[in-house]
């Protein structure tokens, strides 16, 4: 910045009143310093906006000196630009401070008040020490676990190895299924599960402690914890959803498919998310279900949240029959299945007799047939999927009820209707 200023041209100022040389806005401080250096022989630092004859506006620092004699004042000044820049840096820098630590504060709220909310026990472990650095109400109200204790004595001398066990998991894997563990002195049974999470000066243990019923801890019944270990070791994907869809259990399977990190992203969601043709897909299936008790064989795909697309076959049943609140799929990736006959005659071969036509036909009639070969197709693919229903076909094929009738008048395949459906409104 002192070279630029050494390379302004100044010749100009010569004969001007100072003041004509600085901003506008301080000429007052300029008068105040010829002033004062009149009287005291020396003037206070002032800062001015220096205005060069190019246009070049620069921040100095300017004292002003009586010379002895008649010779007059003398002023000298510094450039402030290096400081100005960075006392601009550093507000900026302070800014950007100030809006991240309101930014953790908030993170930190919402933590809180979820954290103390919570209406199963949560509990925040060293790592290292399993001590308790944080304990919220419910854990405190049910457990008489508070800050500060020490997890472990709290653990039934049978059941700590377990418990470590379950931890040292959490820590080579991220995480492990629930261990069912027994507090207090009427020994209540507890579903227990962690997470460990990056802290300072440590790792830290999220520990989440959930009431079990009595129908799972009764003596001769396999334990929780074996159920869920096997049901998270199924090759094939399984969840569970209730009467709309949503989703409430899901295996490690399932979470591969769905190119999902852990269980929580999946919980609450609608399984529409993840099918192809969604909306229609779990329509039908629900709509089946509740028709015949089950569905066997369900063909589709998953979407997985990456963007890979896998073919799959589904069966599910309902808790109850009729109705039920809650409904168990299996999902098979069928995806590396040697293709089998396709339902209704081949598309290729009935396409390969139009294209034998080319050079003969117009091409006109060549796209209609073309057209019609592929809509017969799908719609005799449809009713095989729904075992017959043109309802459930129809809305499948996104198509109203009187269309997919015409249709089927059309292809010629409006024979006997299944499922005790009628042949037209």
């Amino acid at each position: 910045m002192s070279n630029i200023v050494s390379a302004e041209s100044v010749q100009e100022w010569r004969g001007q009143p100072w003041k004509a040389t600085v901003d506008d806005s301080v000429t007052d401080k300029v008068e105040r310093m010829l002033v004062e250096a009149r009287a005291h022989g020396v003037s206070a630092y002032r800062q001015l906006n220096q205005r060069f004859p190019s246009g070049l506006e620069v921040p100095m620092e300017y004292t002003t000196v009586r010379l002895g004699g008649q010779a007059g004042l003398i002023a000298i000044g510094r450039n402030l630009s290096a400081v100005a820049e960075l006392q601009s840096r550093l507000i900026a820098a302070q800014q950007a401070m100030e809006q991240e630590y309101w930014k953790l504060r908030e993170v930190e709220t919402r933590y809180r008040l979820l954290f103390d909310a919570s209406h199963e026990a949560v509990l925040i472990l060293k790592a290292d020490t399993l001590r308790i650095l944080e304990a919220n109400p419910m854990a405190i109200r049910m457990l008489g676990l508070a800050r500060g204790r020490d997890l472990l004595p709290e653990i039934g001398a049978d059941e700590r190895e377990t418990f470590l066990a379950m931890l040292q998991r959490v820590r080579q894997f991220g995480r492990a299924p629930s261990v069912l563990l027994h507090f207090g002195p009427q020994r209540a049974g507890w579903m227990v599960r962690a997470l460990i999470t990056p802290g300072e000066p440590g790792p830290v243990l999220l520990v989440h402690l959930a009431q079990a019923e009595a129908a799972h801890i009764s003596t001769g019944s396999a334990t929780p914890a074996g159920f869920e270990e096997f049901f998270d070791r199924l090759p094939d994907g399984v969840v569970v959803i209730d009467s709309n869809g949503i989703v409430r259990r899901a295996n490690r399977a399932f979470l591969d498919l769905a190119q999902v990190g852990g269980e929580g992203v999946v919980v609450g969601e609608s399984l529409a998310r993840w099918l192809s043709r969604p909306g229609a897909d779990v329509g039908v299936l629900l709509s089946s279900l509740h028709r015949h008790g089950t569905v066997r064989l369900f063909a589709t795909s998953m979407q997985g949240e990456l963007g890979a697309e896998t073919a799959v076959e589904i069966s599910a049943a309902g808790n109850v029959p009729g109705r039920p609140g809650h409904i168990a799929l299996l999902i098979r990736d069928v995806g590396r299945r040697l293709p089998g006959r396709e339902p209704g005659p081949s598309l290729q071969a009935a396409l390969g007799s139009v294209i034998e036509q080319s050079g003969g036909s117009p091409l006109r009639s060549l796209v209609r047939d073309t057209i019609g070969l592929v809509e017969r197709h799908y719609m005799i693919a449809a009713l095989d999927l729904t075992h017959g229903n043109r309802t459930a076909a129809a809305e499948m094929l996104g198509l109203s009820r009187q269309g997919f009738y015409k249709k089927l008048a059309q292809y010629q395949l409006d024979g006997p209707a299944r499922n005790g459906e009628d042949h037209a409104d």
